[in-house]
């Protein structure tokens, strides 16, 4: 479908893929849209909401300038998902052994593992690279130590909120893993010190803006620069703490079912990120918060809520939402609202037929609390294709 609503109230227009957005996301977006180094235009994906700073579901470019909130705390969250060569009926009749099993594989919430599980190697090669950024950033490292967790130990876990792994079953009864998290406790350190150091960079300065959360960096300053780079830095820990997930869970499937292969590479995609890329004529730095990239070919993954459909897409390259689509379905009310006006018999009765917790403590992930991810597709029907429609039945929640 094409763009649904343009906003002209600003320096750059906001172009916004749906119909369905609230009060607090616009004036979110007029925000954006009012700062003077935004290039081009804002685009909104389907399904936009409010957020702490930018608005979840934006894509926005700038030049000569970056704002750590357009990325947010959960730097480098994404999705992994990988197709087997399993079939629906070489799944046990209890899926609750499969839950239990990667339960027991995969710390969830605020667990870490009790020794590192990834290659030295690898734990070796990402200590270098932080390294420059902490010896910079001593209060980088008060922060990150005050997490009372060690990054080398939560590489493979899940963490909280609306991370989540699922088996799912495709249009062909295929079995896939597919989950979604990020870059843990450390990257939420890296956020949320990038930011609140911007705030105080700015100085005076942050009066002068719409709201002191969109405090940004300038290009060639020495803040602009380790922030790029520890930012960076999450985006990567990301990729691997996903990959290392997608092992421990294919180790605890192998008791349950029959010898099996994957067979596809899997899909490893960021929704909270920066990326340098062109646009429009000119090289910008590209935040997409709560949206995945959709270049012409690439593959990407939008999932649903726990009791919804999710999907393998294909991107159409579509020019206008600087190649970009939507992250998920979106949430159309807050965690809080959710809890109020949900109960367990509800959560029971919407995740029928998926084996997942079902008590309290994940109410405000109840797929009420969801926009309809099948709008949400039909909002974005020229940005991506859809190549496989997935249906989970075991979750596993933080």
């Amino acid at each position: 479908m094409p763009i649904q609503l343009e906003i002209n109230q600003g320096k750059v227009p906001v172009k916004v893929y749906t119909a369905d957005i609230d009060a607090s996301a616009l004036q979110q977006l007029h925000n954006l849209a009012q700062l003077p180094f935004i290039h081009s235009h804002i685009a909104a994906m389907p399904d936009v909401h409010y957020g702490i700073g930018a608005t979840v579901g934006s894509v926005i470019p700038m030049k000569g300038a970056i704002i750590p909130a357009a990325v947010g705390v959960d730097i480098g969250c994404g999705m992994n998902a990988v197709r087997l060569s399993l079939k629906a009926t070489d799944l046990p009749d209890n899926l609750a052994k499969i839950r239990s099993a990667i339960e027991a594989k995969v710390p969830v919430g605020l667990e870490q593992h009790k020794n590192e599980v990834t290659q030295a190697a690898t734990l070796k090669q990402l200590a270098h690279h932080l390294q420059p950024v902490t010896d910079k950033h001593p209060g980088l490292v008060k922060m990150i130590n005050n997490f009372e967790r060690t990054w080398s130990r939560q590489v493979g876990t899940l963490g909280g909120g609306n991370h989540f792994i699922e088996i799912c079953l495709d249009e062909s009864d295929d079995v896939w893993i597919m989950l979604h998290s990020g870059s843990r406790g450390i990257g939420n350190a890296i956020g949320r010190y990038f930011i609140t150091k911007a705030q105080k960079e700015m100085g005076q300065l942050l009066g002068t803006l719409p709201d002191k959360n969109l405090a940004y960096f300038e290009e060639g300053t020495e803040y602009f620069d380790d922030y790029i780079q520890a930012v960076g830095w999450a985006q990567d820990y990301a990729m691997v703490n996903r990959r290392e997930m997608i092992r421990l869970v294919l180790d605890a499937l192998k008791p349950h079912v029959p010898v099996f292969t994957t067979t596809k590479e899997a899909i490893n995609c960021h929704h909270n990120y920066v990326e340098r890329e062109e646009h429009f004529g000119e090289q910008v730095y590209l935040t997409r918060k709560g949206a995945i990239s959709a270049q012409l070919g690439q593959l990407g993954i939008i999932p649903g809520s726990m009791g919804a459909k999710s999907y393998i897409v294909r991107g159409l390259g579509n020019q206008q939402s600087f190649c970009s689509c939507s992250h998920g379905a979106g949430r159309a009310m807050s965690r809080t609202a959710a809890k109020r006006k949900f109960n367990t018999r509800d959560l029971a009765a919407q995740t029928s037929g998926v084996e997942c917790r079902k008590d309290k403590g994940v109410l405000d992930e109840i797929p009420g609390a969801y926009k309809d991810i099948d709008q949400v597709m039909e909002y974005q029907n020229d940005l991506v294709e859809v190549v496989h429609t997935l249906k989970q039945v075991v979750c596993i929640k933080g």
